[in-house]
């Protein structure tokens, strides 16, 4: 019931964690703690459920790292479709949007964590409010309030990064 979420999984600590082998740590935990505690599982959203002890497994995560006072997290660029888009029609084309994909990656990244949890969860996961609400324990209206708060906040750092290009 769990294993389809995988990827959904896999995506919000990848994204949280910004470090793909963290984040596949993570998941591994999570599954064998939504595997331990599956007989609690009261129904309902399995996805909402499972991301709940992602999301759970990333705070320990990031507050045992705080605890040895390791190192600010460090962006990975992403992995995955590299190869040109068909559309590109020249390697510069191509170039720019890698610089774009690459730069909006960054932005999200800057985001406060509550609001780049908050877009990543609507936007890439597309879960509903009330799912976000229930991984995220906020109520909906804080959900919806985040969701606004960070899209305005990514528009913002979008139009000054556009102001500033000298391309």
């Amino acid at each position: 019931m769990v294993l389809i979420h995988l990827d959904a999984a896999y995506g919000l600590a990848r994204y949280m964690t910004r470090d793909p082998v963290v984040a596949e740590d993570i998941v591994q935990d999570a599954f064998l703690r939504a595997h331990r505690a599956f007989d609690g599982f009261r129904g309902g959203d399995a996805r909402a459920w499972l991301l709940t002890i992602v999301r759970n497994n990333v705070r320990s995560w990031a507050a045992a790292r705080r605890d040895r006072a390791e190192q600010a997290l460090e962006s990975v660029p992403g992995q995955g479709a590299d190869i040109a888009d068909e559309a590109a029609p020249t390697p510069e084309a191509w170039l720019a949007a890698q610089e774009d994909a690459a730069d909006l990656r960054a932005l999200i990244e800057g985001l406060p964590p509550a609001f780049r949890e908050t877009l990543l969860l609507r936007e890439m996961e597309e879960m509903s409010y009330r799912d976000i609400a229930a991984v995220t324990g906020a109520p909906v209206g804080t959900v919806m309030s985040r969701l606004a708060r960070a899209r305005d906040l990514l528009a913002a750092a979008w139009r000054r990064r556009e102001a500033g290009e000298t391309r």
